[in-house]
């Protein structure tokens, strides 16, 4: 156990559900979650996760144990979350859009005793893994009941009981890892470590009791559940909206119903969310803070956020893993433009280091590596991955190649493995985004390595432009003109309205490297 996590034993000395008791007390006759089947106060939702804590421990879920939660955005999802926490069971938090390989691997991996989903949509999935998985002993509906074989959530319930509290320093939840490819990886959060992250991004947030945050992102996302998200609000007295749609014809509505002040995005929601304002009209007056996080956000974007929605934009950079940066509040315009800002703790520790891990000049380009009082020292039962994943200090290697600004803000250049290997030359795919986005007709890209046969890969870059060029050639022309190197300029370009997501709301790579393969297949054809 590091010095610096032990620090957050003594200022978190309560696991987070007994944090709900002392916020019911606090804040009871005050609305604390609202979700379109309706709203729960402070003190109904402390005593509704009593019930359900007790219904859970007379099923025979103990201390320790793992269950699988797979639900949407509702206010189902927030007391299950506290009703687990209050009985030392560790959730393990699962996106509603995963299905089969990865809820088979997840299960491997946790060895779940129940899985929670939400009604029929996961039904079939979960009687799979029932009958894939010994170790499930229960299947748990929260929504509609779909099958005799599996339990309504919500017809368990009893009195309430004074449960053994975990330890702070213990295991609260499992949350996925972001990555996009291989076998999905658990990051185990502890009780304290994980107190911090909420209270302290809420604090950095302006979060109070006035606040109103929406949930429109998957809330088993690390962003929007504790940076500061759910939880962070909920510590200070603050409302949640949970919403299950990101629709902009339904969630600006309830922006304005609800007044709403506080909503994280991803830049490829935010893209939407700009474009919806040319024929959506709803009173989005109430926004005080857009968070944008998860990728890189284009400055163009990021102007475009400011100028439509007149509130301030806060870049986040971060991972599950742990470390969060922030953008503040007060800092400069061209600082929220071009930066993802300063991280949260004073204890966090960061080095930018080149291939050989030497620390690169001030300044420069490199991978970063962090660690800190609430940043992880290793995965969830995948020792061969840590041995990669951390070095012998301590230092998480995060695979983002970053650089150090002169005044402390990060800027985030790509992912190291985000690499394109034409003809034997290795292209950042993060390069030539740069170069792409400088030029005025770009709104927003993406570059993958699609396979070719005579480069081995050729170089695709997908853009969002307001008005596709005719002549695809100006494109490559300018870049050339602007110094890029000749086999650093696209093989390929194509065009799209919107970016494919992954589970966790990032632009989705692999299906962008499909759909160059298909497309470039139809071109030639």
């Amino acid at each position: 156990m590091n010095s610096s996590f032990e620090s957050l034993i003594e200022q978190y000395p309560l696991p987070i559900a007994e944090q709900l008791r002392h916020w019911a007390a606090r804040y009871a006759s005050r609305i604390a979650v609202v979700d379109a089947k309706g709203s729960l106060t402070y003190s109904a939702l402390d005593a509704q996760v009593d019930e359900l804590a007790a219904g859970l421990s007379s099923l025979g879920l103990r201390s320790g144990e793992h269950v699988i939660v797979q639900l949407p955005n509702d206010n189902a999802f927030v007391t299950l979350l506290f009703a687990l926490l209050r009985l030392g069971v560790i959730p393990v938090l699962a996106m509603p859009s995963q299905r089969a390989l990865d809820i088979d691997a997840l299960i491997e991996l946790a060895q779940p005793v129940a899985y929670v989903i939400h009604g029929e949509n996961h039904a079939e999935l979960a009687r799979q893994m029932a009958h894939k998985h010994a170790c499930l002993r229960h299947v748990l509906v929260a929504g509609e009941t779909v099958s005799d074989d599996f339990t309504p959530l919500f017809s368990l319930h009893g009195e309430r009981q004074a449960w053994p509290q975990p330890d702070v320093s213990a295991t609260a939840l499992l949350l996925l890892s972001g990555g996009t490819t291989g076998t999905p990886k658990l990051i185990p959060r502890r009780h304290a470590d994980y107190s911090y992250n909420f209270s302290a991004s809420a604090e950095l947030c302006g979060i109070s009791q006035q606040s109103v945050y929406l949930a429109v992102l998957p809330v088993a996302h690390n962003f929007p559940l504790a940076c500061p998200g759910i939880l962070g609000t909920l510590a200070c007295g603050g409302k949640v909206v949970l919403t299950d749609s990101a629709s902009c014809d339904e969630v600006m509505p309830l922006i304005a119903q609800e007044r709403v002040t506080h909503v994280a995005l991803v830049p490829a929601l935010a893209q939407l969310w700009v474009q919806a304002r040319e024929w959506e009209d709803s009173d989005l007056s109430s926004l005080r803070v857009i968070q944008a996080g998860g990728a890189r956000l284009a400055p163009t974007l990021a102007e475009q956020v400011i100028a439509t929605f007149d509130c301030t934009l806060q870049q986040v950079f971060g991972m599950a893993e742990g470390l969060l940066c922030f953008t503040r509040l007060d800092d400069p315009h061209a600082t929220i433009l071009h930066s993802q800002g300063r991280p949260l703790s004073p204890l966090d520790e960061i080095r930018i280091v080149d291939q050989d891990e030497n620390d690169v000049a001030p300044g420069e380009t490199g991978q970063l590596l962090t660690r800190g009082p609430y940043t992880i020292s290793g995965y969830y039962r995948a020792p061969a991955h840590n041995a990669q994943a951390f070095t012998a200090q301590g230092f998480y290697r995060t695979g983002d190649n970053v650089r150090l600004d002169e005044v402390g803000n990060l800027h985030v250049e790509g992912r190291i493995k985000e690499q394109i290997n034409r003809a034997g030359e290795k292209i950042a795919a993060a390069e030539v985004e740069s170069a792409l986005l400088r030029l005025a007709e770009v709104q927003d890209c993406a570059v993958v390595a699609a396979p070719d046969t005579l480069l081995g890969e050729r170089i695709c870059a997908f853009i969002i432009a307001q008005q596709v060029p005719t002549d695809y050639q100006q494109l490559r022309q300018q870049l050339t003109r602007m110094g890029l190197s000749a086999w650093k300029i696209p093989d390929q370009i194509e065009f799209l309205d919107h970016w494919p997501l992954t589970a966790v709301g990032k632009i989705d790579k692999k299906r962008l490297t499909a759909l160059a393969v298909d497309r470039y297949r139809h071109s030639a054809q």
